[in-house]
Protein backbone atom coordinates (compact mmCIF):
# COMPACT_ATOMS: atom_id res chain seq x y z
CA UNK A 1 0.00 0.00 0.00
CA UNK A 2 1.61 3.59 -0.89
CA UNK A 3 1.56 5.78 1.77
CA UNK A 4 1.39 9.67 0.56
CA UNK A 5 1.90 12.53 2.98
CA UNK A 6 -0.59 14.94 2.97
CA UNK A 7 0.48 18.38 4.66
CA UNK A 8 -1.42 21.80 4.34
CA UNK A 9 -0.27 25.55 5.30
CA UNK A 10 -1.52 27.18 8.67
CA UNK A 11 -3.60 30.24 7.28
CA UNK A 12 -6.87 30.74 8.33
CA UNK A 13 -8.43 27.21 7.27
CA UNK A 14 -8.69 27.65 3.90
CA UNK A 15 -5.79 25.18 2.69
CA UNK A 16 -7.01 22.59 4.95
CA UNK A 17 -10.75 22.75 4.00
CA UNK A 18 -9.15 22.13 0.38
CA UNK A 19 -6.87 19.04 0.63
CA UNK A 20 -10.01 17.41 2.29
CA UNK A 21 -11.75 16.01 -0.76
CA UNK A 22 -7.63 15.40 -1.98
CA UNK A 23 -7.67 13.07 1.41
CA UNK A 24 -11.09 11.76 0.98
CA UNK A 25 -9.79 10.54 -2.91
CA UNK A 26 -6.53 9.18 -1.97
CA UNK A 27 -8.36 6.52 0.55
CA UNK A 28 -11.04 5.91 -1.98
CA UNK A 29 -7.78 4.94 -4.30
CA UNK A 30 -6.81 2.51 -1.20
CA UNK A 31 -3.73 5.02 -0.49
CA UNK A 32 -2.72 4.58 3.35
CA UNK A 33 -2.62 8.68 4.44
CA UNK A 34 -0.83 10.68 6.72
CA UNK A 35 -1.27 14.08 7.49
CA UNK A 36 0.84 17.25 9.03
CA UNK A 37 0.52 20.61 9.78
CA UNK A 38 -0.27 22.86 12.46
CA UNK A 39 -2.46 24.89 15.05
CA UNK A 40 -6.12 25.26 13.79
CA UNK A 41 -5.27 23.24 10.28
CA UNK A 42 -4.03 20.72 12.45
CA UNK A 43 -6.85 20.34 14.87
CA UNK A 44 -9.38 20.75 11.94
CA UNK A 45 -7.56 17.45 9.88
CA UNK A 46 -7.84 15.53 13.63
CA UNK A 47 -11.31 16.39 13.80
CA UNK A 48 -12.46 15.48 10.07
CA UNK A 49 -10.09 12.34 10.00
CA UNK A 50 -9.82 10.82 13.40
CA UNK A 51 -8.62 7.64 11.81
CA UNK A 52 -5.60 8.95 10.42
CA UNK A 53 -2.29 9.90 11.98
CA UNK A 54 -1.57 13.03 12.16
CA UNK A 55 1.78 15.19 12.94
CA UNK A 56 2.40 18.38 13.92
CA UNK A 57 5.10 20.67 12.05
CA UNK A 58 6.68 23.51 13.12
CA UNK A 59 4.40 26.71 12.58
CA UNK A 60 4.92 29.89 10.69
CA UNK A 61 3.02 31.79 13.47
CA UNK A 62 1.85 34.43 10.61
CA UNK A 63 -0.21 37.23 11.97
CA UNK A 64 -1.54 40.24 10.13
CA UNK A 65 -1.65 42.95 12.50
CA UNK A 66 -1.07 45.40 10.12
CA UNK A 67 -2.54 46.77 7.03
CA UNK A 68 0.65 46.87 5.17
CA UNK A 69 1.80 43.65 3.65
CA UNK A 70 5.11 44.63 3.15
CA UNK A 71 5.58 45.40 6.89
CA UNK A 72 3.49 42.45 7.74
CA UNK A 73 5.09 39.87 5.68
CA UNK A 74 9.11 41.62 6.31
CA UNK A 75 8.92 41.85 10.44
CA UNK A 76 8.39 37.71 10.14
CA UNK A 77 10.30 36.70 7.55
CA UNK A 78 13.32 35.51 9.54
CA UNK A 79 10.72 33.77 11.74
CA UNK A 80 9.15 31.94 8.46
CA UNK A 81 12.01 31.27 7.04
CA UNK A 82 13.45 29.48 9.72
CA UNK A 83 10.09 27.21 9.79
CA UNK A 84 10.40 26.19 6.27
CA UNK A 85 14.09 25.14 6.83
CA UNK A 86 12.64 22.93 10.75
CA UNK A 87 9.72 22.11 8.30
CA UNK A 88 11.89 20.45 5.85
CA UNK A 89 14.00 18.55 8.12
CA UNK A 90 10.71 17.35 10.23
CA UNK A 91 9.36 15.85 6.74
CA UNK A 92 12.43 14.27 5.93
CA UNK A 93 12.11 12.67 9.38
CA UNK A 94 8.47 11.20 8.61
CA UNK A 95 9.44 10.30 5.12
CA UNK A 96 11.99 7.90 6.71
CA UNK A 97 10.13 7.06 9.23
CA UNK A 98 6.56 6.34 7.75
CA UNK A 99 8.03 5.20 4.38
CA UNK A 100 5.85 7.72 2.35
CA UNK A 101 6.27 8.06 -1.32
CA UNK A 102 4.96 11.12 -2.09
CA UNK A 103 4.01 14.33 -0.57
CA UNK A 104 0.95 16.67 -1.39
CA UNK A 105 2.31 20.44 0.01
CA UNK A 106 -0.17 22.71 0.30
CA UNK A 107 1.80 26.26 0.27
CA UNK A 108 4.35 24.79 2.82
CA UNK A 109 7.55 25.29 0.99
CA UNK A 110 9.65 23.10 3.20
CA UNK A 111 7.93 20.20 2.60
CA UNK A 112 9.58 18.43 0.04
CA UNK A 113 11.95 15.53 0.10
CA UNK A 114 14.25 13.54 -2.48
CA UNK A 115 13.32 10.70 -1.32
CA UNK A 116 9.60 11.10 -2.18
CA UNK A 117 7.70 12.50 -5.18
CA UNK A 118 6.87 15.79 -3.95
CA UNK A 119 3.83 18.34 -5.21
CA UNK A 120 3.20 21.54 -4.46
CA UNK A 121 -0.45 22.42 -4.26
CA UNK A 122 -0.76 26.59 -4.79
CA UNK A 123 -2.49 29.18 -6.85
CA UNK A 124 -0.24 31.62 -6.48
CA UNK A 125 2.27 31.61 -9.32
CA UNK A 126 2.50 35.20 -9.36
CA UNK A 127 2.64 37.08 -6.20
CA UNK A 128 1.20 40.70 -6.34
CA UNK A 129 2.79 43.02 -3.85
CA UNK A 130 2.34 46.50 -3.87
CA UNK A 131 5.69 48.07 -5.18
CA UNK A 132 6.95 46.54 -8.55
CA UNK A 133 10.46 46.10 -7.10
CA UNK A 134 9.64 44.01 -4.59
CA UNK A 135 6.83 42.35 -6.76
CA UNK A 136 9.99 41.49 -9.03
CA UNK A 137 12.21 40.26 -6.34
CA UNK A 138 9.13 38.22 -4.58
CA UNK A 139 8.37 36.52 -7.52
CA UNK A 140 12.15 35.62 -8.20
CA UNK A 141 12.34 33.93 -4.75
CA UNK A 142 8.70 32.48 -5.12
CA UNK A 143 10.32 30.66 -8.14
CA UNK A 144 13.58 29.42 -6.30
CA UNK A 145 11.30 27.88 -3.71
CA UNK A 146 9.52 26.01 -5.94
CA UNK A 147 11.98 24.54 -7.71
CA UNK A 148 12.63 21.83 -5.43
CA UNK A 149 9.29 20.51 -5.89
CA UNK A 150 8.90 17.61 -8.32
CA UNK A 151 5.37 18.96 -9.66
CA UNK A 152 2.95 21.99 -9.26
CA UNK A 153 -0.49 21.24 -9.31
CA UNK A 154 -3.56 24.35 -9.58
CA UNK A 155 -6.34 23.94 -8.33
CA UNK A 156 -8.05 26.53 -11.00
CA UNK A 157 -9.38 25.67 -14.58
CA UNK A 158 -6.50 25.89 -17.42
CA UNK A 159 -9.10 28.25 -19.49
CA UNK A 160 -7.05 31.68 -19.20
CA UNK A 161 -10.39 33.62 -20.08
CA UNK A 162 -12.93 31.65 -17.83
CA UNK A 163 -11.15 30.62 -14.24
CA UNK A 164 -11.52 31.99 -10.59
CA UNK A 165 -8.01 33.00 -9.68
CA UNK A 166 -7.04 35.34 -12.89
CA UNK A 167 -3.48 36.80 -12.94
CA UNK A 168 -2.56 34.93 -9.62
CA UNK A 169 -2.23 31.59 -11.93
CA UNK A 170 -2.70 32.34 -15.57
CA UNK A 171 0.14 35.48 -15.98
CA UNK A 172 2.22 34.58 -18.62
CA UNK A 173 5.76 33.43 -17.66
CA UNK A 174 7.57 30.02 -16.61
CA UNK A 175 7.70 29.40 -13.00
CA UNK A 176 7.90 25.64 -13.06
CA UNK A 177 9.03 22.81 -15.75
CA UNK A 178 5.93 21.26 -14.47
CA UNK A 179 2.72 22.76 -13.84
CA UNK A 180 -0.84 20.86 -14.33
CA UNK A 181 -3.99 23.13 -13.62
CA UNK A 182 -6.26 20.15 -11.86
CA UNK A 183 -9.61 21.78 -11.93
CA UNK A 184 -11.36 23.91 -8.61
CA UNK A 185 -10.88 21.91 -5.22
CA UNK A 186 -14.07 21.80 -2.50
CA UNK A 187 -15.39 19.84 -0.16
CA UNK A 188 -18.50 21.21 -0.46
CA UNK A 189 -20.95 20.79 -2.67
CA UNK A 190 -24.59 21.89 -4.03
CA UNK A 191 -27.89 20.96 -2.66
CA UNK A 192 -31.22 21.81 -2.16
CA UNK A 193 -32.44 22.64 0.18
CA UNK A 194 -35.44 25.05 2.26
CA UNK A 195 -33.62 28.24 3.98
CA UNK A 196 -33.03 28.14 7.64
CA UNK A 197 -30.72 31.46 7.51
CA UNK A 198 -30.63 34.94 6.11
CA UNK A 199 -26.94 34.87 6.42
CA UNK A 200 -24.14 32.45 6.59
CA UNK A 201 -20.99 34.23 8.02
CA UNK A 202 -17.68 31.88 7.03
CA UNK A 203 -14.48 33.50 9.53
CA UNK A 204 -11.29 32.67 8.88
CA UNK A 205 -8.05 33.86 8.62
CA UNK A 206 -4.63 35.05 10.49
CA UNK A 207 -5.21 36.99 13.61
CA UNK A 208 -5.72 39.51 14.69
CA UNK A 209 -7.80 40.20 11.76
CA UNK A 210 -10.29 37.81 11.92
CA UNK A 211 -10.85 38.73 15.90
CA UNK A 212 -11.51 41.82 14.24
CA UNK A 213 -13.55 41.41 11.41
CA UNK A 214 -15.99 38.64 13.65
CA UNK A 215 -16.48 41.95 16.18
CA UNK A 216 -17.52 44.06 13.48
CA UNK A 217 -19.98 42.21 11.85
CA UNK A 218 -21.51 40.58 15.20
CA UNK A 219 -21.97 44.89 16.16
CA UNK A 220 -23.96 44.91 13.36
CA UNK A 221 -25.91 41.69 13.09
CA UNK A 222 -27.60 42.02 15.97
CA UNK A 223 -29.21 45.04 15.21
CA UNK A 224 -30.68 43.59 11.80
CA UNK A 225 -34.07 42.01 11.34
CA UNK A 226 -32.00 38.97 9.78
CA UNK A 227 -31.01 35.27 11.40
CA UNK A 228 -27.58 34.88 11.28
CA UNK A 229 -25.14 31.99 11.65
CA UNK A 230 -21.41 33.01 12.42
CA UNK A 231 -19.07 30.19 12.05
CA UNK A 232 -15.93 31.23 13.94
CA UNK A 233 -12.79 28.94 12.74
CA UNK A 234 -11.74 28.25 15.84
CA UNK A 235 -11.65 24.43 15.76
CA UNK A 236 -9.68 23.65 19.36
CA UNK A 237 -12.84 23.53 21.25
CA UNK A 238 -16.58 22.86 19.39
CA UNK A 239 -18.63 25.60 21.42
CA UNK A 240 -22.41 26.28 20.31
CA UNK A 241 -24.92 29.18 21.67
CA UNK A 242 -26.81 32.47 20.66
CA UNK A 243 -25.45 35.59 21.38
CA UNK A 244 -28.89 37.19 20.24
CA UNK A 245 -31.84 36.22 19.59
CA UNK A 246 -31.27 36.40 16.32
CA UNK A 247 -27.62 35.53 16.26
CA UNK A 248 -26.32 31.69 16.68
CA UNK A 249 -22.30 31.15 17.12
CA UNK A 250 -21.08 27.88 16.37
CA UNK A 251 -16.77 27.17 16.71
CA UNK A 252 -16.62 25.32 13.90
CA UNK A 253 -18.36 22.71 11.65
CA UNK A 254 -17.09 19.74 9.85
CA UNK A 255 -17.66 19.44 6.48
CA UNK A 256 -21.36 17.50 6.33
CA UNK A 257 -22.34 20.33 9.19
CA UNK A 258 -21.01 22.76 7.01
CA UNK A 259 -22.14 22.24 4.09
CA UNK A 260 -26.01 21.87 5.42
CA UNK A 261 -25.56 24.99 6.74
CA UNK A 262 -24.63 26.92 3.90
CA UNK A 263 -27.20 25.09 1.70
CA UNK A 264 -30.04 26.11 3.96
CA UNK A 265 -28.28 30.27 3.88
CA UNK A 266 -29.69 32.46 1.40
CA UNK A 267 -26.39 34.81 1.43
CA UNK A 268 -23.10 33.99 2.86
CA UNK A 269 -20.42 36.63 4.25
CA UNK A 270 -16.49 35.86 4.02
CA UNK A 271 -13.27 36.51 3.34
CA UNK A 272 -11.96 36.58 -0.38
CA UNK A 273 -9.52 33.59 0.20
CA UNK A 274 -8.96 31.30 -2.56
CA UNK A 275 -10.92 28.37 -1.35
CA UNK A 276 -13.60 30.47 -0.16
CA UNK A 277 -13.92 31.36 -3.53
CA UNK A 278 -13.94 27.51 -4.90
CA UNK A 279 -16.89 27.29 -2.02
CA UNK A 280 -18.89 29.40 -3.46
CA UNK A 281 -18.32 28.24 -7.39
CA UNK A 282 -19.21 24.69 -6.09
CA UNK A 283 -22.13 25.76 -4.18
CA UNK A 284 -23.83 28.21 -6.02
CA UNK A 285 -24.53 30.41 -3.40
CA UNK A 286 -24.35 34.49 -3.61
CA UNK A 287 -22.03 36.31 -1.52
CA UNK A 288 -20.44 39.12 0.41
CA UNK A 289 -16.82 39.28 0.26
CA UNK A 290 -14.30 40.83 2.99
CA UNK A 291 -10.61 40.77 2.06
CA UNK A 292 -8.28 40.66 4.91
CA UNK A 293 -6.66 43.94 4.91
CA UNK A 294 -2.85 44.44 3.40
CA UNK A 295 -3.80 40.48 2.27
CA UNK A 296 -2.65 41.93 -1.91
CA UNK A 297 -3.92 38.10 -2.79
CA UNK A 298 -7.46 38.99 -1.50
CA UNK A 299 -7.63 41.97 -2.50
CA UNK A 300 -7.15 41.34 -6.12
CA UNK A 301 -9.54 38.23 -5.99
CA UNK A 302 -12.27 40.15 -4.47
CA UNK A 303 -11.54 43.08 -7.14
CA UNK A 304 -11.34 40.79 -9.98
CA UNK A 305 -14.37 38.93 -9.15
CA UNK A 306 -16.23 41.81 -7.92
CA UNK A 307 -15.63 43.56 -11.43
CA UNK A 308 -17.90 40.86 -13.05
CA UNK A 309 -20.37 41.53 -10.60
CA UNK A 310 -20.33 37.95 -9.54
CA UNK A 311 -20.13 38.98 -5.98
CA UNK A 312 -20.43 42.19 -3.63
CA UNK A 313 -17.19 43.52 -1.92
CA UNK A 314 -17.32 45.28 0.75
CA UNK A 315 -13.54 46.72 2.29
CA UNK A 316 -13.42 46.08 6.13
CA UNK A 317 -13.24 49.38 7.81
CA UNK A 318 -16.20 50.43 5.59
CA UNK A 319 -18.46 47.45 6.15
CA UNK A 320 -22.62 48.28 5.88
CA UNK A 321 -24.00 44.64 6.21
CA UNK A 322 -27.67 46.94 5.32
CA UNK A 323 -26.60 48.13 2.73
CA UNK A 324 -24.61 44.91 1.54
CA UNK A 325 -27.78 42.39 2.16
CA UNK A 326 -29.83 44.97 0.16
CA UNK A 327 -26.98 45.61 -2.90
CA UNK A 328 -25.88 41.65 -3.34
CA UNK A 329 -29.00 40.26 -4.46
CA UNK A 330 -28.04 42.38 -7.97
CA UNK A 331 -25.25 40.59 -8.02
CA UNK A 332 -25.13 37.14 -10.25
CA UNK A 333 -23.12 34.31 -8.57
CA UNK A 334 -21.18 31.51 -9.80
CA UNK A 335 -23.91 29.29 -11.61
CA UNK A 336 -23.49 25.95 -10.16
CA UNK A 337 -21.65 23.47 -12.12
CA UNK A 338 -19.64 26.54 -14.26
CA UNK A 339 -16.53 25.51 -13.04
CA UNK A 340 -16.07 21.19 -12.49
CA UNK A 341 -14.85 20.17 -9.15
CA UNK A 342 -13.99 16.68 -9.58
CA UNK A 343 -11.13 17.28 -12.45
CA UNK A 344 -8.41 16.34 -9.93
CA UNK A 345 -9.16 12.78 -9.21
CA UNK A 346 -7.61 11.67 -12.65
CA UNK A 347 -4.79 13.83 -12.14
CA UNK A 348 -4.38 12.25 -8.53
CA UNK A 349 -4.67 8.91 -10.04
CA UNK A 350 -1.96 9.16 -12.92
CA UNK A 351 0.32 11.05 -9.93
CA UNK A 352 0.09 7.59 -7.79
CA UNK A 353 0.52 5.32 -11.04
CA UNK A 354 4.12 7.35 -11.41
CA UNK A 355 5.13 7.49 -7.59
CA UNK A 356 7.79 4.96 -7.02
Amino acid sequence: MKRILVAPLNWGLGHVTRCIPIIQSLERMGVAVVLASDGVALHLLRAEFPHLPAFELPSYRIRYASENMVRNIAGQLPRMLYAVRAEHQATDTLVQKHQIEGIISDNRYGCFSKNAHSVLLTHQLHLRVPNKTLQWAANRTLKMAIRPFDSVWVPDAPDALHNLSGELSHKPGTVHRSIQFIGPLSRLQHASAEPEYDVAVVLSGPEPQRTILEQLLLEQAMLLPHKFIFIQGKTQTKTHHFVAENVEMVSYLTSPELNSVLATSRIIVCRSGYSSIMDLAALGKKAILIPTPGQTEQEYLSEFLGAQRIFLVQAQKNIDLETGLEAVIRTRGFERGTFQTAQYEKVLSQWLDRTA
